[in-house]
């Protein structure tokens, strides 16, 4: 299964973007996995994206669905199961989303209650679909 990330705008803090090349380069172990950080949410920019119709796509929304670490993992695993070839996340900037990107997406997930800079919540998801493979491969990290 293949992951792409899909960010509006750059990650400009130094450390934040370690944080999220080490857990990128931890997934790897596991899947292949893509970065594009958009500059801008432009119509034009947006077509470059060629998403695949049959791809399964997640927007990172405040109101969406929330997952325990464990039924997260459960989820990616059920669709890593069942042949799903290619999962996007959808991440916005601090002004969120452009009304193409929103209906584009079949489902919306929260990673938290708590409000959080979009940079950070990069990390988090990061971090959270490396938690997946590890739990799913049964390796002691998420302990």
């Amino acid at each position: 299964m293949k992951i792409r990330l899909i960010m509006l705008s750059r990650t400009r803090r130094g450390e934040v973007r370690t944080l999220l090349d080490g857990y990128l380069a931890r997934i790897r172990h596991y899947a292949e996995i893509e970065v594009t950080e958009l500059r801008e949410a432009s119509d034009s920019a947006l077509r470059k994206l060629k998403l695949e119709p049959s791809a399964t796509i997640v927007l990172l929304d405040a109101a969406g669905k929330q997952f325990t670490s464990a039924e997260f993992a459960g989820w990616m695993g059920d669709l890593r199961d069942r042949g799903t070839r290619e999962l996007v996340f959808l991440c916005g900037d601090a002004t969120g989303f452009p009304e193409s990107l929103r209906c584009a997406a079949k489902q919306k997930f929260s990673l938290s209650t708590l409000t959080m800079p979009h940079e950070f919540a990069r990390v988090v998801l990061a971090e959270q679909i490396y938690r997946a493979f590890a739990i799913l491969a049964g390796h002691p990290y998420p302990k």
